[in-house]
């Protein structure tokens, strides 16, 4: 198992944690009240800064309710932090683009980070393919 060190913006924001068991994503709740209006842009304090093991980065992506319910989309639709990013100021945030009037209070769930292993390092080596062809994109789930 591997340990995070943690800092937290302040007391009210709440505790991370698994959700029941349901998945090994935990989510992050926004650490502040937002007010945006259709058209507005707006980093999201998320309330934590986090020393992650070597070799390891964090994806973060939005939760599959947040459009639903807070109408915003995520701008860069997968945030990545690597474990460089681990000083006292280096606070996660979730860049959002507001697509209708929303007010996001203060833990709210709105993002959700998993952490993973950086790529190994690869090489290319060009030639023909020769797998079975697929159809191209867009052909999945046509029939």
């Amino acid at each position: 198992m591997e340990t995070i060190k943690i800092q937290y913006l302040n007391d009210e924001v709440e505790r991370l944690r698994y959700i029941d068991g349901k998945s090994d994503w935990i989510d992050l709740r926004a650490a502040e009240d937002v007010e945006l209006k259709a058209g507005e842009f707006r980093l999201i304090h998320l309330g934590v800064a986090m020393q992650l093991p070597e070799g390891y980065e964090a994806h973060i992506v939005p939760r599959s309710s947040t459009f639903k319910n807070f109408g915003v989309i995520q701008t860069n639709h997968m945030g990545v932090i690597d474990e460089t990013y681990c000083g006292a100021n280096d606070w996660w945030r979730m860049p959002v683009y507001a697509v209708r009037d929303t007010k996001i209070c203060r833990n709210d769930r709105i993002s959700q980070f998993r952490i993973m292993k950086h790529q190994p390092q690869i090489t290319f080596e060009e030639g023909k393919l020769t797998g079975e062809d697929r159809g191209g994109f867009g052909s999945t789930g046509k029939n």
